[in-house]
């Protein structure tokens, strides 16, 4: 019986590449890797034109689709997490000292849905004070998902030709939240700085105090594959679990990854987080995780309801811990 052929687009990540490589094999299903667009144009493209039938995107914007109806659903698979505190910039000069002089000030970020930007600002309003709806937010771009903004959230689109790097550089702008490290940052311009310049140590005290290891992505599955093959998504998360085991594995190994202190990195990870940080499942911590983000994307005007997690996600056999192995 010949294999069901899904395309699946996702990151070119560690956890995933014994997969892409064949050494893991997923029961049933021959999956076409696609590890080479980049996070953007992946997210743009299953956003407005559904073109692959599984595919790695932004938690928010997953959660949006599914408030406009889109026939997708979600495995309880999750790619791509990252602590978001490290990712605030403030122009040296502008009197940001502290999480609540942001407020009544513009500030910058490419667009308002990336997963990054909703995060933190779910947090600086919760844990900081910060209310959103007290910032004029200052993009670049379009937003990957069409939606209708709230009246009362401001939101404005810089001039054409400017940057959003530059503007923050020279003054023009007071701060920013960044998916990325901006560009003149990494040239060591010093008119921009980290509003938390201990960041991962304010990282490390926020899991500690919430448990949150703040989950980036999902990964969709169009609706239509889960009614006609409803064996699929438990099949493909085994066989992403088991990738994963794999991969950490594979990263410990200080014969494998060109770091000097990579076993000791990994000793530290350990300890802070625990033996797989990147559980997959819907067990209690990542239960917790994703009801705060789908709490911030309601408390932002981007969904129109509340969802429960079981409407959103497949059930699987997998609990919070995914497999037995860990780093």
């Amino acid at each position: 019986m010949a294999k069901l052929r899904l395309t699946f687009a996702a990151g070119d990540y560690e956890i995933v590449k014994p997969i892409k490589e064949g050494l893991v094999d997923v029961d049933g299903i021959e999956l076409v890797m696609l590890t080479s667009i980049g996070s953007r144009e992946r997210h743009w493209r299953m956003a407005r034109r559904a073109e692959f039938d599984l595919c790695e995107v932004n938690v928010g914007a997953y959660f949006m689709a599914r408030d406009q109806g889109e026939p997708l659903s979600a495995l309880p698979v999750f790619l791509h997490r990252r602590f978001r505190h490290g990712f605030i910039f403030v122009n040296a000069n502008a009197g940001i000292r502290e999480p609540k002089d942001l407020i009544g000030k513009r500030v910058g970020g490419t667009n308002f849905q990336p997963a990054s930007n909703l995060w933190m600002r779910g947090i600086l309003e919760e844990h900081y004070g910060v209310p959103h709806k007290a910032i004029t937010w200052v993009v670049e771009r379009e937003e990957d998902v069409q939606f209708r903004k709230p009246d009362d959230l401001r939101i404005d689109m810089i001039p054409e030709g400017k940057r959003l790097d530059v503007m923050l550089s020279e003054g023009e702008l007071p701060a920013m939240l960044s998916p990325d490290i901006p560009k003149r940052f990494l040239q060591g311009d010093k008119r921009i700085v980290r509003l938390f310049p201990n960041y991962k140590d304010v990282e490390i005290a926020y899991y500690r105090e919430t448990g949150i290891f703040p989950i980036m992505h999902v990964t969709a599955i169009k609706r239509e594959i889960v009614e006609r093959y409803p064996w699929v998504p438990t099949n493909l998360v085994k066989a992403f679990d088991k990738a994963k085991a794999m991969a950490y594995r594979r990263v410990a190994n200080p014969r494998v990854v060109p770091l000097a202190w990579v076993r000791t990195a990994v000793e530290e990870q350990e300890d802070i987080l625990g033996p797989d940080p990147w559980a997959y499942g819907l067990g209690e911590t990542n239960r917790k995780n994703l009801q705060t983000i789908l709490r911030y994307v309601r408390m932002q005007g981007l969904i129109s309801r509340d969802f429960t997690l079981d409407e959103l996600f497949e059930p699987t056999d997998l609990g919070d811990a995914g497999g037995d192995e860990g780093i």
